[in-house]
């Protein structure tokens, strides 16, 4: 049974990429609907995406870079072959806090801009707010494509 002989090292491997997967995709489904939202004539729309938001982001977001962090460090810690001065570690854990930080500094005051701006009725600025989001998930999805091209091929070994 393959199940019985999986080692501590592929499920955190497995689990990672599971949360990788979920980072990712959700960002990109975020873009997607923030698109959609941008484009439907209705004021409310802006309003109804962002009120998503403070659902999704807490309930599937966080946990998800928050999972790919700590296993990644299992990861590096588990294996023999791995250790933090590798450059294709470094240059996954640097990555990954841009993504955070793009997240967590531009992402939350855009996104808490957007929501204000949509519950005083001010469809203008609610727009603005959500297209300038609409660049950092951008620039988050970028970031997680080259730190998926780190981990793939993993550079200086």
């Amino acid at each position: 049974m393959t199940l019985a002989t999986q080692t501590l090292y592929d499920w955190l491997r497995f689990l990672h990429v599971l949360a990788a997967m979920i980072w990712v995709g959700g960002g990109v489904m975020l873009a997607a609907i923030a698109a959609r939202a941008l484009g439907d004539r209705d004021p409310a729309a802006i309003g109804r995406f962002t009120a998503s938001l403070r659902v999704l982001g807490p309930l599937v977001l966080a946990p998800a870079t928050v999972a790919v962090l700590v296993l990644g460090i299992g990861l590096v810690v588990e294996s023999d072959a791995w250790d933090f001065g590798q450059l294709w570690v470094a240059l996954g854990i640097g990555l990954f806090a841009a993504a955070f930080l793009v997240g967590a500094v531009w992402q939350s005051r855009t996104a808490l801009a957007a929501t204000r701006a949509a519950a005083r009725n001010d469809d203008a600025e609610a727009r603005r707010q959500l297209r300038r989001s609409l660049c950092g998930y951008g620039l988050i999805v970028a970031l997680l494509v080259v730190a998926a091209w780190d981990m793939t091929t993993k550079p200086g070994l």
